[in-house]
């Protein structure tokens, strides 16, 4: 399949708590996982849509409806529905599992459950379920009601085994990016090609370090050196998919606001009021409501454009999002457009 498009159900919401346990709910996992995984999903150039981006009631007939209004009822629409297992017995129930619809082939399903087990996660098994009381009917409301679209359930872990979940709240992010990988290369989307380039392994170098210095994942690295493990060597020479940095602009545009002095200005942007007024030619520190500055940016300083996120930033600039956020007294993920970022 080519041109593919994704929708991505973050299971259960709102007033519907999903599989409770260790003081978690499902439907907080499944949103962070789904909300994560649309971001990566749209930074391979790959369409995607979230049923749900926060803590919302979502009636089975919605569901199926923002499903189908999304890409339409077309077979190019893949359906990732995201949840957390729970069983009766937690001691001995662990691990991944796919389900898939009556309608589809199981190739996309194991290859996404192969790549979770890539990634170190105890896999159960890929299978399809039927209603008891019509076997030509799929059990789950999300491949049964969802037209010709593929839809496939994934349960991550179980939510009452603590070394699962534990195991689950660590590693999710690298469990996304396999996913994405996964789904990328089955579907043969038209995904722009990074090139590769060469890098020779440091002491004190890890898969996961590389990865995010090149922003790509374990899995792809692995892949693509043919490695079956996570160990590497000092002087081992790895390929690495690599695309060109987005390069910021070395200035902005600022219109002065009420309540706005140089000083206010400079602060915000990380710079002083001498480079402000040399850079814009000031030889006084007045200036008026409407009037245009340019701002030159420093490296200690991100104005957020449309499409980032804390975590595209981070990566871009070798940090963590936990990082931005403390620089930047932020209590939230939220970001808007043309807001000013401390990086350092």
């Amino acid at each position: 399949m080519s041109d593919f498009r994704v929708v991505i159900d973050a299971g259960h919401g709102g007033s519907d708590p999903g599989s409770v346990a260790n003081n978690l709910k499902e439907k907080d996992l499944t949103l962070a996982i789904s909300n994560y995984m649309y971001e990566r999903f749209l930074e391979k150039g790959i369409p995607a849509t979230l049923v749900r981006s926060t803590d919302e009631t979502v009636s089975p007939n919605e569901r199926v409806r923002r499903i189908l209004a999304a890409y339409g009822n077309n077979p190019n629409v893949i359906v990732l529905s995201n949840h957390i297992n729970s069983s009766a017995n937690p001691n001995t129930a662990e691990g991944a599992e796919v389900i898939y619809a009556l309608r589809n082939e199981d190739t996309l399903a194991k290859n996404i459950l192969s790549a979770l087990e890539s990634q170190g996660q105890v896999v159960r098994r890929v299978y399809q379920r039927t209603l008891p009381s019509d076997p030509s009917k799929d059990y789950y409301f999300i491949h049964r009601d969802t037209g010709v679209t593929e839809p496939l359930i994934i349960e991550y872990a179980f939510i009452n085994n603590e070394e699962d979940i534990r195991r689950l709240q660590q590693n999710y992010r690298r469990y996304v990016d396999a996913i994405v990988d996964a789904v990328i290369r089955t579907e043969g989307g038209n995904v722009s090609k990074p090139n590769e380039i060469t890098y020779v392994v440091k002491s004190g170098d890890s898969l996961w370090k590389i990865a995010n210095l090149y922003n790509t994942t374990v899995y792809e690295l692995k892949r693509i050196n043919n490695l079956t493990n996570d160990l590497i060597v000092v002087g081992q020479v790895l390929k690495v998919p690599y695309s060109e940095p987005v390069v910021s602009p070395s200035s902005i545009s600022y219109t002065v606001k009420s309540g706005d002095s140089l000083w206010s200005i400079a602060k915000r942007y990380n710079i002083s009021v001498d480079t402000l007024k040399e850079f814009n030619g000031l030889t006084s520190n007045l200036i008026i409501v409407g009037q245009i500055l340019r701002i030159p940016l420093s490296n200690t300083v991100y104005v957020v454009k449309a499409g980032d996120t804390l975590w595209s930033i981070a990566n871009r600039y070798g940090t963590t999002v936990n990082e931005l956020k403390r620089l930047n007294n932020l209590s939230s993920d939220l970001l808007s457009i043309g807001q000013v970022l401390k990086l350092a």
